[in-house]
Protein backbone atom coordinates (compact mmCIF):
# COMPACT_ATOMS: atom_id res chain seq x y z
CA UNK A 1 0.00 0.00 0.00
CA UNK A 2 2.05 3.50 -1.29
CA UNK A 3 1.38 6.15 0.80
CA UNK A 4 3.07 9.63 0.19
CA UNK A 5 3.73 10.78 3.97
CA UNK A 6 2.59 13.82 5.76
CA UNK A 7 4.24 16.92 3.63
CA UNK A 8 3.89 20.83 4.57
CA UNK A 9 4.27 22.65 1.77
CA UNK A 10 3.77 26.34 3.88
CA UNK A 11 4.35 27.00 7.17
CA UNK A 12 0.64 26.99 9.57
CA UNK A 13 0.84 30.26 11.51
CA UNK A 14 0.41 29.45 15.31
CA UNK A 15 -2.60 30.11 16.73
CA UNK A 16 -5.05 30.18 14.22
CA UNK A 17 -7.37 27.58 12.71
CA UNK A 18 -6.96 24.91 9.96
CA UNK A 19 -9.41 23.74 7.71
CA UNK A 20 -8.99 20.34 6.64
CA UNK A 21 -10.44 17.62 4.23
CA UNK A 22 -10.26 13.88 3.72
CA UNK A 23 -11.27 12.12 0.54
CA UNK A 24 -11.96 8.17 -0.37
CA UNK A 25 -12.06 7.75 -4.09
CA UNK A 26 -12.92 4.33 -5.47
CA UNK A 27 -12.26 3.94 -9.87
CA UNK A 28 -14.55 1.14 -11.36
CA UNK A 29 -12.14 -0.99 -12.63
CA UNK A 30 -8.56 -2.16 -12.32
CA UNK A 31 -7.84 -0.65 -15.99
CA UNK A 32 -8.38 2.66 -14.04
CA UNK A 33 -6.23 2.44 -11.54
CA UNK A 34 -2.56 3.54 -13.56
CA UNK A 35 -4.83 6.22 -14.79
CA UNK A 36 -6.01 7.36 -11.65
CA UNK A 37 -2.98 6.78 -9.89
CA UNK A 38 -0.48 8.96 -12.52
CA UNK A 39 -3.15 11.61 -12.52
CA UNK A 40 -2.90 11.56 -8.73
CA UNK A 41 0.19 12.06 -8.44
CA UNK A 42 0.19 14.98 -11.00
CA UNK A 43 -2.00 16.63 -8.12
CA UNK A 44 -0.14 15.68 -5.22
CA UNK A 45 2.99 17.56 -7.02
CA UNK A 46 0.57 20.67 -7.36
CA UNK A 47 -0.38 20.59 -3.93
CA UNK A 48 3.28 20.85 -2.81
CA UNK A 49 3.11 24.38 -3.75
CA UNK A 50 -0.12 25.20 -3.38
CA UNK A 51 -0.56 28.88 -1.75
CA UNK A 52 -2.22 28.13 1.39
CA UNK A 53 -1.55 24.30 1.66
CA UNK A 54 -0.36 23.12 5.24
CA UNK A 55 0.38 19.57 4.58
CA UNK A 56 -1.38 16.86 3.07
CA UNK A 57 -0.79 13.12 2.42
CA UNK A 58 -2.06 10.16 0.03
CA UNK A 59 -2.70 6.48 0.37
CA UNK A 60 -2.68 4.32 -2.76
CA UNK A 61 -4.60 0.91 -2.34
CA UNK A 62 -4.45 -0.14 -6.01
CA UNK A 63 -5.58 -3.39 -5.92
CA UNK A 64 -8.23 -2.12 -4.01
CA UNK A 65 -9.46 0.56 -6.81
CA UNK A 66 -9.03 2.89 -3.90
CA UNK A 67 -7.46 5.98 -3.18
CA UNK A 68 -7.63 8.34 0.15
CA UNK A 69 -6.16 11.58 0.42
CA UNK A 70 -5.77 13.78 3.41
CA UNK A 71 -5.12 17.98 3.65
CA UNK A 72 -4.86 20.57 5.69
CA UNK A 73 -5.54 24.55 4.41
CA UNK A 74 -5.48 28.04 5.69
CA UNK A 75 -8.71 28.00 5.35
CA UNK A 76 -12.12 26.90 3.29
CA UNK A 77 -11.18 29.05 0.07
CA UNK A 78 -7.07 28.04 -0.28
CA UNK A 79 -9.21 24.64 -0.35
CA UNK A 80 -11.70 25.90 -2.97
CA UNK A 81 -8.83 27.93 -5.32
CA UNK A 82 -6.83 24.66 -5.66
CA UNK A 83 -9.61 22.71 -6.59
CA UNK A 84 -10.22 25.20 -9.45
CA UNK A 85 -6.78 25.35 -10.60
CA UNK A 86 -5.31 23.45 -13.09
CA UNK A 87 -4.56 20.15 -13.32
CA UNK A 88 -6.59 19.49 -10.31
CA UNK A 89 -9.73 20.83 -11.80
CA UNK A 90 -9.06 19.21 -15.33
CA UNK A 91 -8.15 15.81 -13.34
CA UNK A 92 -11.32 15.88 -11.52
CA UNK A 93 -13.53 16.28 -14.56
CA UNK A 94 -11.51 14.25 -16.08
CA UNK A 95 -11.37 11.46 -14.19
CA UNK A 96 -15.22 11.55 -13.28
CA UNK A 97 -16.45 8.67 -15.19
CA UNK A 98 -13.94 6.44 -14.20
CA UNK A 99 -15.44 6.68 -10.16
CA UNK A 100 -17.37 3.85 -8.98
CA UNK A 101 -18.24 6.06 -5.75
CA UNK A 102 -16.27 9.19 -3.65
CA UNK A 103 -16.59 10.35 -0.01
CA UNK A 104 -15.67 13.95 1.23
CA UNK A 105 -15.02 14.99 4.92
CA UNK A 106 -14.44 18.40 5.96
CA UNK A 107 -13.30 19.81 9.71
CA UNK A 108 -11.81 22.67 11.08
CA UNK A 109 -9.04 21.90 14.10
CA UNK A 110 -6.05 24.56 15.42
CA UNK A 111 -2.94 24.21 13.57
CA UNK A 112 -1.35 22.74 16.37
CA UNK A 113 -2.74 19.73 16.00
CA UNK A 114 -1.07 19.14 12.93
CA UNK A 115 -0.18 16.61 11.08
CA UNK A 116 -3.82 15.34 10.89
CA UNK A 117 -3.23 11.59 11.47
CA UNK A 118 -4.72 8.95 9.02
CA UNK A 119 -6.56 7.26 12.14
CA UNK A 120 -9.04 9.91 12.70
CA UNK A 121 -9.12 10.97 8.62
CA UNK A 122 -10.39 7.19 7.79
CA UNK A 123 -12.83 7.18 10.81
CA UNK A 124 -14.35 10.79 10.03
CA UNK A 125 -14.39 8.91 6.04
CA UNK A 126 -16.34 5.96 7.66
CA UNK A 127 -18.27 8.13 9.50
CA UNK A 128 -19.51 10.51 6.14
CA UNK A 129 -20.36 7.67 4.13
CA UNK A 130 -23.17 6.51 6.71
CA UNK A 131 -24.29 9.95 6.58
CA UNK A 132 -24.09 9.82 2.55
CA UNK A 133 -25.89 6.19 2.35
CA UNK A 134 -28.62 7.57 4.95
CA UNK A 135 -29.46 10.56 2.88
CA UNK A 136 -29.55 8.75 0.04
CA UNK A 137 -31.94 6.44 1.41
CA UNK A 138 -34.25 8.85 2.55
CA UNK A 139 -34.74 9.94 -1.08
CA UNK A 140 -33.17 13.32 -0.56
Amino acid sequence: MPTLPWTIPNPATPNTQAFAMASRFEVRSAKDVPRFFLKSLSAWRQVRSAPGALGASLIAQPLKRTFFTLSAWEGRDALYAFARTEPHRGIMSGLRSTMRGSTFTFWELPVEELPLTWENAKRRLAEQARLDAAEDSSGR
